[in-house]
């Protein structure tokens, strides 16, 4: 017995925020003092660096739960199973609701049960919970139900992942260029097919590491110090994802049985275009092999990073047809990777 996706759903937020939309954005250091270099040159580096041109802001009425509503009910949908039927609901997010023109996070009640509650779910034996992993926490969910099927605990989990991250980042960091909302889902169910996952892992690094992704003030000397937004060191970030991710990946594929040759796609946190095209070279390199060509799928040039959605958003869009390059069948193997906060790095090996 395994656990395997049966029904998928995203919810892309319509409005496109371009490069342009930051050129007139006053952009510090750490110091509060001006960047010397104007904002087209710092927007084409983004460009060049992390590959996003655009990313996508959620309504100004729209939360959190409302996105991984949106996305909860395109999977429940597409998975043509009834609501009342699931066993656990898992929110996957790191900020929970942040109202538009405010700074504070509302995680009471958790989003999961916001999200029970859109969704009409009368079953109290239904839990709902969140998951706070950092933007693994998607495919930490998804190995959740997983754990919780193989314990005969559950038949079906709905896996959401949503973000507005557009909500908690400093308009003077130039870092805040990166984020984008969005929210993707899956219903994960007990199977005795051969299709499912195969292997998973999981791992957390925090002695030097803990603090790679953390909230900070603003870089703007005369905003209040009590006030936080996301901040990220960097240049630590890329060599821990470098030297850390492409071990994990190799472990677990190695885990499931099956060999490097035998794997179809690799679906990886959207986090930055280089960084994970070096990821899955080096991991390639551990097999003394050569990357394929269309092995990644990247959609992060017109969406963004919105953390715990890239992944399921990427796979609905796949599942979908919306990638022309990227398409599954049936007996295809997949491996899902992600790293983010924490430091926390988690991957699964899939047989559609």
């Amino acid at each position: 017995m395994t656990s395997k996706i049966i029904g998928v759903g995203n919810y892309i937020p319509s409005q496109t925020i371009s490069n342009l939309f930051f050129s007139q954005h006053l952009f510090l250091d750490e110091s509060g003092i001006t960047l010397k270099q104007d904002n087209a040159t710092i927007a084409g580096k983004l460009k060049a660096i992390t590959g996003i041109e655009e990313r996508r802001y959620a309504g100004n009425d729209q939360l959190n739960s409302d996105l991984g509503f949106i996305a909860a009910r395109a999977a429940i949908e597409d998975a043509g199973i009834d609501p009342e039927t699931l066993d656990y609901i898992i929110f996957a997010h790191n900020f929970g609701d942040v109202r538009f023109g405010t700074v504070q996070s509302d995680m009471v009640p958790s989003l999961a049960a916001r999200v029970k509650h859109l969704l009409q779910i009368k079953n109290n034996f239904c839990v709902a919970y969140d998951l706070v992993f950092g933007c693994p926490g998607w495919v930490e969910g998804v190995i959740q139900a997983h754990a919780f099927i193989k314990a005969g605990m559950a038949k079906k989990c709905l896996v959401i992942g949503a973000e507005t991250l557009s909500r908690v980042v400093d308009m003077h960091d130039r870092d805040s260029m990166i984020y984008a909302d969005g929210a993707g889902a899956a219903v994960v169910a007990m199977s005795n097919e051969a299709s499912g996952i195969k292997s998973h892992l999981s791992a957390s690094f925090t002695q030097e590491e803990k603090d790679y992704l953390y909230f900070g003030k603003s870089y703007h000397n005369e905003s209040s110090p009590d006030i936080r937004y996301i901040k990220m060191n960097g240049r630590k970030i890329y060599e821990f994802a470098l030297s850390q991710v492409p071990a994990a990946m190799k472990k677990c594929l190695d885990d499931s049985g099956y060999t490097i040759q035998e794997l179809d796609k690799i679906i990886i946190h959207q986090a930055n275009e280089k960084m994970d095209e070096a990821i899955v070279q080096r991991f390639y390199k551990l097999y003394d092999a050569a990357v394929p060509e269309h092995i990644m799928p990247m959609v992060i040039q017109k969406l963004g990073n919105s953390s715990v959605a890239t992944i399921p958003s990427l796979l609905t869009m796949i599942l979908k047809g919306e990638l022309p390059d990227h398409r599954l069948q049936t007996g295809n193997i997949i491996l899902f990777a992600s790293v983010g906060a924490g430091m926390n790095i988690n991957a699964f090996v899939y047989k559609v």
